[in-house]
């Protein structure tokens, strides 16, 4: 059997906590009750098992003694999410525009797969996709 998490979380760097949490309630998602919530850190849900810890950097580098990527310069990596609909992946990308975020490329309609990302307000890459499950198996 494949190894398998039964939670996922990641940890992001931020600028300021209380503007990233503000970022992302506002594109819709919502805070995780069981992690306390402080000025150096705060936890997103983004699905049932995955979460994004938003971190400070200086908390980040006091947990792994490692320098934070500049993201102006350097793509640490890319967070890739499916929603249900293109409308839905238009409206999430928009939104993130409106909230201070930056698309970072135009929207991509491969047949089977809508794509379309952002940049966070620290710059960190998120893209944003829908699957059409029945143009992929044509």
């Amino acid at each position: 059997m494949a190894l398998m998490s039964t939670f996922t979380s990641f940890n992001l760097p931020v600028n300021n906590v209380e503007q990233s949490k503000a970022f992302f309630t506002g594109l819709g998602f919502e805070l995780n009750p069981q992690f306390p919530e402080n000025e150096k850190s705060v936890a997103i849900v983004i699905c049932d098992n995955l979460q994004v810890m938003l971190l400070t950097k200086e908390l980040l580098k006091s947990l792994t003694q490692k320098e934070t990527v500049n993201t102006e310069k350097y793509a640490q990596m890319t967070i890739e999410l499916a929603f249900e609909s293109r409308e839905k992946v238009d409206e999430i990308v928009n939104t993130a525009v409106f909230l201070g975020g930056k698309s970072y490329e135009e929207p991509e309609d491969y047949g089977f797969m809508y794509h379309w990302a952002f940049e966070d307000l620290d710059g960190h890459m998120w893209a944003i996709n829908y699957m059409n499950t029945d143009a992929a198996q044509g």
